[in-house]
């Protein structure tokens, strides 16, 4: 057997110039500080902020301080056994959430991991959970009303679609009552909504998934919970987590009510997380750019442009207050970033007037662009009347006689009062809520006793619904009110056929 020196080595050769390296680097780093859910690692010199790192036990954390000697990590998971020493690798990705319309419907944590039971969530679309928000001419003004089927808010505070409302107050006076409520109305209104539980109680969240389900708006909406046991940094991402996943919808022209309860924990967290990572503190304890922490957050919310696809992100943030104090480092904060607050009272609450919504310091700064014309004819002097009849009110304790014209404003004003009152978990279609409004404005309600009031509110909508559907169809249709003679035809002979004479 003779061996060919030559072809041998112009084999060699072909092998050697045909060669590809296929290396998998991967740059990794050393754990040198563990504890309360913050790592310090050596080593990622080139990781980038907000990136997601793997330690060795398969625990995800994402990089936050770049700091010359080290990196600060905080940790999404299970931290107990991770050891100074253990392995961390970077991965080259920008911390990202699950999108689209796989979640509706179920209970996922800010990670995007259901935590409902009921099995994976498939979805192949993923987003950053920061993103950049719509710039000036990405945007357009806010026209639409976003319905809340509550009538002390669509006919005092109206919001629209694309609009950041605040909702301020002190804990136990309704605030998310306020929100569930504005989900339950928007069954059939082409909107999806996503509710993100901050700091809550998992009894407290359970509970309002089940008010979901019962009422059956769990079929458009997508719940997102970091509860009260879960570390800082879950508490700090679930907002973002939330936003980013309305995104998905917005940028395909869908319409998204998102709801935050609430930004004081999220505060509350990132400042829990920043004093850990050894930031400077500012006033209260809070980082520097805890102001930036919202506004980065409710830019994102916004009525786009058509050429983005006409949707829209409606949030409606809480903020909880101490003592009524909305001059409050957090508090003031967020109401410079919104479109207007509404600010529940306790006391309003404890007097059973719910919702305790305060008309005077309750601002929408859309106003009238957020109403359709029909409400915007029978609220016109809501306002008015109420803020009138508060100061009239604390006037007439001093038992001064009063006129004619006084006695009438007082009167108008209790049975205003009364009207604004509504139950639990029972929106109101637009249409029913002009027409009592109508018929407080043009004093059919008058001469109703003020104890009456609710009933004949409920009477003359079963009697209109039975007998006059037509001109509330107009009302649904058009936007605007019926035949003024025909309406208040149709209420005079309801009042002359009922006991409310």
């Amino acid at each position: 057997m003779v061996i060919n020196t030559q072809e041998i080595s112009a084999l060699l050769k072909q092998q050697i110039e045909e060669y590809q390296p296929d290396f998998d680097y991967t740059e990794t780093g050393v754990v040198t500080y563990i504890g309360d859910g913050i790592a310090r690692a050596q080593g990622l010199d080139n990781a980038m902020s907000g990136e997601l790192l793997i330690f060795e036990n398969g625990t995800i954390g994402m990089a936050q301080n770049l700091e010359t000697a080290d990196v600060g990590i905080i940790i999404l998971g299970e931290f107990s056994n991770i050891r100074e020493g253990s392995v961390v690798r970077r991965t080259g990705k920008i911390m990202e959430v699950p999108v689209g319309n796989a979640l509706i419907g179920r209970v996922i944590n800010p990670l995007g991991q259901p935590v409902d039971g009921l099995g994976e969530i498939r979805t192949s679309k993923t987003r950053p959970i920061e993103y950049p928000a719509p710039g000036v001419m990405q945007r357009k003004s806010v026209s639409e009303p976003l319905q809340t089927g509550l009538k002390a808010i669509d006919a005092l505070v109206p919001i629209g679609r694309g609009q950041r409302e605040l909702i301020i107050g002190d804990r136990q006076t309704g605030k998310t009552s306020v929100a569930i409520d504005a989900i339950l109305n928007q069954k059939g209104q082409d909107m999806i909504c996503i509710y993100v539980a901050i700091g809550q109680k998992e009894s407290t969240v359970r509970s309002q998934v089940e008010t979901l389900r019962q009422y059956g708006a769990l079929d458009y909406t997508i719940v997102v919970t970091a509860s009260a046991s879960q570390p800082s940094p879950l508490l700090f991402l679930a907002p973002y987590a939330g936003v980013a996943m309305a995104e998905e919808f917005m940028y395909e022209g869908k319409h998204v009510l998102i709801v935050y309860d609430d930004l004081s924990k999220q505060a509350v967290a990132y400042r829990e997380l920043s004093l850990l990572l050894r930031r400077p503190p500012g006033r209260e304890a809070y980082p520097g750019d805890v102001f930036y922490l919202h506004s980065r957050l409710l830019e994102r919310s916004a009525k786009v442009s058509d050429e983005l696809g006409g949707g829209s992100i409606t949030a409606l943030p809480f903020i909880e207050t101490q003592a009524g104090d909305i001059s409050a480092y957090i508090a003031t904060n967020v109401i410079s970033i919104t479109d207007g607050q509404i600010f529940l009272k306790d006391d309003l609450f404890n007097s059973g007037i719910r919702p305790a919504i305060d008309a005077g310091s309750s601002v929408s700064r859309v106003g009238g662009s957020a109403q359709i014309k029909a409400m915007k004819k029978v609220a016109g002097t809501l306002r008015i009347d109420l803020a009138s009849y508060r100061e009239l009110e604390a006037f007439t304790q001093f038992g001064s006689d009063l006129d004619a014209a006084t006695q009438a404003k007082l009167n108008r004003g209790r049975r205003t009062v009364e009207v604004l009152k509504q139950p639990l978990h029972k929106p109101l279609p637009v249409e029913k809520q002009v027409l009592i409004l109508y018929a407080l404005t043009n004093g059919f309600l008058d001469s109703v006793p003020i104890d009456d009031v609710l009933s004949f509110e409920e009477e003359l909508y079963s009697y209109f619904d039975l007998h006059y559907d037509a001109l509330l169809e107009v009302i649904r249709t058009t936007k605007d009110l019926p035949d003024t003679n025909e309406l208040n035809e149709a209420i005079q002979e309801f009042k002359d056929q009922s006991i409310f004479k």
